[in-house]
């Protein structure tokens, strides 16, 4: 049976899926920790307000790296999330189907991007 005639992937295949969104999920929620430890520690030491003039160069740059470690925070949050409606995906039976086609999502495309709700086809359309 070839994909485009599929309409839903096995359980054994969605197992599969299953196992690599909770891989990725367990190392994104490291990674998040870890900007979440970085921020912390980077807000106690910021709380000397004796400042010189001479370091408000190194406020800038520290406050250039705060902005930037939080954004990332908020991206791998959102990432986190899409990793998790996967999995709901997964269970509720929608789980590699196009949202915007109907048809079966490649089974490279969804071990490359796991969350994806999107066929290649698709995703390239609406460019």
């Amino acid at each position: 049976m070839n994909q485009e005639e599929k309409t839903a992937y096995s359980r054994e295949e969605l197992l599969e899926f299953e196992d690599i969104i909770r891989e990725k999920l367990s190392i994104a929620k490291e990674e998040l920790n870890s900007y979440k430890e970085t921020l912390s520690k980077r807000n106690d030491s910021g709380t000397d307000n004796t400042a010189s003039t001479s370091k408000l160069l190194e406020d800038g740059a520290d406050t250039l790296e705060r902005e930037s470690l939080s954004q990332l925070a908020a991206r791998q949050q959102k990432f986190i999330i899409n990793l998790e409606n996967a999995l709901v995906r997964i269970k509720n039976g929608t789980y590699g189907v196009c949202i915007d086609t109907g048809k079966l999502i490649a089974k490279e495309r969804l071990k490359a991007v796991p969350h994806t709700m999107h066929s290649i086809e698709a995703k390239l359309a609406k460019k």
